[in-house]
């Protein structure tokens, strides 16, 4: 099985607070997401903690749509969701270093998650979780670079 947590960081050339302000505007996230094509916050919610929004993704096989729930609302030190409440957490960190700040994407697949896979997917659960995995080690450097081009461009 592929591992169930990576992580992996980039140097924006901007503060922390300006990189949060563009990771946390979660409507904004179709611009950097190689699968994440479009967000939207639960009427009159915003980038708070115990938020709900729903994510559109894309791949060449399928389109789904997930709901999840902010964890983390740190202005320019913490932020993070929550898929499906429990099932898998995304989330960034920002630092401050010498050149602007230093971006970490993480993802998890958590025990929620695993037994979700489980009980949808029986025999082929270890597969299907395979395939999110994968995804995640290859989209989190695409996105943080893209996240990076965006922020250091509205500068």
């Amino acid at each position: 099985m592929t591992e169930l947590w990576y992580s992996e960081s980039i140097v924006v050339a901007c503060p922390p607070e300006a990189v949060y302000d563009l990771v946390s505007d979660m409507t904004r996230t179709g611009e950097w997401s190689p699968i994440c094509t479009a967000c939207w916050w639960d009427e009159g919610d915003g980038p708070r903690a115990g938020a709900w929004f729903t994510g559109r993704n894309e791949t060449p096989e399928r389109t789904w749509e997930t709901r999840s729930q902010v964890e983390t609302a740190d202005r320019g030190r913490a932020f993070g969701w929550l898929v499906g409440g429990s099932l898998v957490r995304w989330a960034y960190t920002f630092a401050p270093v010498e050149a602007g700040t230093l971006l970490t994407e993480s993802w998890e697949f958590l025990p929620d998650g695993l037994a979700h896979f489980e009980k949808r997917f029986g025999d082929d659960a270890t597969a299907e979780i395979d395939v999110r995995a994968r995804a995640a080690h290859s989209s989190i450097p695409v996105t943080l670079a893209a996240i990076k081009r965006v922020a250091e461009a509205e500068r």
